[in-house]
């Protein structure tokens, strides 16, 4: 249908009653008040043809003589109508059919604008404030701001304008409905972006119902704006409260896994291990497909904050006065709560800053991680071990085969919690008994470890670099120097060969030269053939046997400094090996009918019950694992040093979890226990609850000093 409202067209039809609309201008197809449809129907020439029927620009005698007594149509009235649905549009009269005639070649003067120019004041904020109409956060509002030029034809409607206009008229009020329903998702999206929580335990119906200084800001802004700057402003607000929200999830995320929030300089490049993770986990199918999830879920975040920004700084804008009174009065109640410290909920405020802080929390943390990485690099140079002479380091160790084992995700929770503590208690017990019996005694501390939940690597080099090693830069740095290592010690007196037992080192290692491992053996070359146990490339007592058969059996002119990184016990503990006799293990094929029959990941990952069940279960594995192998092939030369690197995620060691781990020292030599007397641990292989805590980097300085190394800074 044409918008052209010219007096040549009218001639074209019946005299039209004063204040009934023609069928050229109907409620579907005329434009509205305010939109650029409507400021540009003046400039309509008289070629511009009718809507549905195509009429010869030349008309016969009769024809004009009824063009000029043609009345002139208040466009006006119908645009009012079109603002609110709810009304039926009054049905147009029928236009009698036109015959043909052929006039005379003859100019037609122009017409004459009709009242309907009047429209070309109106600004959409003048709209009934009651209804939304499309076009007015449509694209094509923004043509309303330009006048057309004079003779330029008017274009045709988009067809989901038509449309959308039609299906409105038809149903005022599902359209009512739906408009109402649209206008509240967007509130509720922005107010929920705003307060959204960072912890999993703290999302709760309290942290939301709250009002936002954020939202009272945003409003008053939006409200004085023009029309382009307010949707520049909008898009721009959305598209920042949309990457907050997905700041947030991935603080959710990393609370609940790593025990800290997100940090946005350091973070992005464990990505790549999480993948590797869902892989190991899920395959590379399942990896994919979660991979594509996440991707798709940020962008419909950024694309739905943005959208609601913009439709609800359209509505303010439209509707500036009431607005106007709704802000100011809620910014009279934030003032108020907020300074009479008025709680919806004990820790609750209802005035809430949450955006705010959250932004000034990620802007201090971005600047100390950089400071950090100056201060930290300053930090690593100082080494009271550096200099020290090799024949002054670990005197009181020298003859000893060492063997320094990690026990993935060994924590204090294994020990403590009610769930998991009985039967990792009674292995730890039942383990120390087969020590006890075979002549091995054991002394046990507690270790507060730098990272949790993951990021293994970060636990390995804080113990035995001796530095806080709390995140990935400083992990570079460390490892991208010289400082002195416990295998580095040992390494460095030339009374002991260095190896390396690493069954989860799946690619090139170049931390192997900074640790000073002489020999690796990865999950590449310990002759494994059985399948893998999720994240877990073979199961622990595959990989110990290994050990004992490519090393520890071989004749060696030196005693060996072992360092060996269990892994059975990493999440999501599903399937877990089972002990198999010991002559049984061979290549490792035994465990195909053992990992076909376990658990399957997807069941365990997701529960929190069962999740504690199984690492309970997979600790003891591992625990029982190690001391089979001491039991059976250890000697009166023996020292094993065994630790957990870090605590097992949140949804396993609780919300409020330490950072605690046990570590142990057993030998058959009472001497070597004798000379950390006072360091007060426990006895056996279960540190008691007031056992002495220390966090882990002591433990080199310690060590190396309690065994006969002098200090040389």
């Amino acid at each position: 249908m044409s918008f052209n409202t010219s007096s040549r067209q009218l001639s074209k039809t019946d005299e039209a009653p004063e204040g009934v609309p023609s069928q050229e201008v109907t409620p579907l197809d005329s434009p509205e008040a305010g939109t650029p449809e409507a400021e540009t129907a003046e400039t309509e020439t008289p070629e511009t043809e009718t809507a549905g029927a195509s009429v010869p620009e030349a008309e016969a005698p009769e024809a004009d003589a009824a063009e000029a007594e043609a009345p002139e149509v208040e466009v006006e009235v119908e645009a009012e109508a079109e603002a609110d649905p709810e009304p039926e549009a009054a049905e147009a009269p029928e236009v009698p059919d036109v015959p043909e005639a052929k006039a005379p070649e003859t100019e037609t003067p122009e017409a004459q604008p009709s009242e309907a120019t009047t429209s070309e004041t109106e600004t959409p904020e003048a709209e009934n404030p009651g209804a939304e109409t499309p076009e007015a956060e449509g694209p094509g509002a923004e043509a309303s701001d330009v006048d057309a030029p004079e003779g330029a034809v008017t274009p045709r409607p988009r067809r989901w304008r038509r449309v959308w206009g039609g299906w409105r008229e038809k149903y005022p009020v599902a359209a009512r409905v739906l408009w109402w329903t649209t206008t509240a998702v967007a509130l509720a999206v922005v107010v929920v972006a705003l307060l959204m929580p960072t912890q999993a335990d703290k999302v709760r119906v309290a942290a939301f119902v709250r009002l936002p200084v954020e939202a009272i800001f945003g409003a008053a802004l939006l409200i004085v704006l023009p029309r382009r700057p307010r949707i520049a402003v909008a898009v721009l607000a959305g598209l920042g409260l949309g990457a907050l929200t997905v700041v947030n999830f991935l603080d959710i995320g990393f609370n609940e896994y790593l025990g800290r929030g997100f940090n946005v300089v350091l973070d992005w490049s464990l990505f790549s291990d999480a993948q590797g993770y869902l892989q190991d986990t899920f395959g590379k199918g399942g990896a994919l497909g979660i991979a594509a999830l996440a991707v798709t879920l940020v962008i419909a975040v950024l694309a739905l904050t943005t959208m609601s920004v913009i439709r609800l700084g359209n509505l303010a804008a439209r509707n500036t006065e009431t607005a106007t009174r709704t802000t100011l009065v809620l910014a009279i109640v934030w003032v108020t709560c907020a300074a009479l410290g008025v709680q919806y909920a004990p820790g609750i405020p209802i005035a809430s800053e949450h955006t705010m802080q959250a932004l000034q929390f990620k802007t201090e943390q971005v600047r100390r991680t950089l400071r950090d990485e100056a201060e930290f690099a300053k930090i690593a140079k100082k080494d009271d071990f550096a200099d020290t002479p090799p024949d002054q380091l670990l005197t009181g160790l020298r003859g000893k085969d060492m063997m320094i084992t990690f026990i993935e995700s060994y924590g204090r929770s294994a020990i403590e919690d009610p769930v998991m503590a009985p039967g990792v208690d009674a292995t730890l017990t039942a383990e120390n008994k087969k020590l006890t019996d075979a002549g091995f005694a054991a002394k046990s501390g507690w270790l507060t470890s730098a990272t949790y939940g993951g990021g293994s690597w970060l636990g390995h080099s804080t113990f035995m670099s001796g530095l806080w090693i709390s995140n990935q830069q400083r992990y570079r740095t460390v490892t991208a120097g010289e400082r002195l290592t416990l295998p580095g010690a040992f390494k460095k007196t030339g009374a002991w060969d260095t190896v390396g037992v690493m069954p989860g080192i799946q690619k090139a290692w170049p931390e192997q030269k900074f640790y000073g491992i002489d020999k690796l053996y990865d999950s590449h070359n310990l002759g494994y053939k059985g399948p893998k146990f999720s994240w877990s490339t073979m199961p622990d007592q595959y990989a110990l046997t290994a050990f004992e058969r490519l090393v520890h059996s071989k004749k060696h002119d030196k005693p060996l400094m072992s360092t060996i990184i269990l892994t059975s016990s990493h999440q999501p503990w599903a399937p877990i090996p089972e002990l198999v006799p010991q002559d049984q293990v061979g290549d490792g094929s035994i465990y195909n009918a053992i990992e076909k029959a376990g658990k399957k990941p997807g069941d365990i990952i997701t529960d929190s019950a069962k999740s504690k069940q199984e690492y309970g279960k997979s600790i003891q594995y591992s625990v029982s694992s190690l001391i089979n192998y001491l039991v059976k092939y250890g000697n009166k030369n023996t020292v094993l040093i065994f630790l957990g690197d870090h605590q097992p995620i949140a949804r396993v060691s609780g919300n409020h979890a330490s950072r605690d781990v046990p570590v142990s020292i057993v030998t058959k030599d009472p001497k070597v226990l004798d000379k950390i007397a006072d360091w007060n641990w426990a006895d056996g292989l279960q540190p008691q609850q007031d056992t002495p805590v220390w966090k882990m980097n002591d433990f080199r300085d310690r060590f190396l000093t309690a065994y006969g190394s002098t200090p040389a800074p």
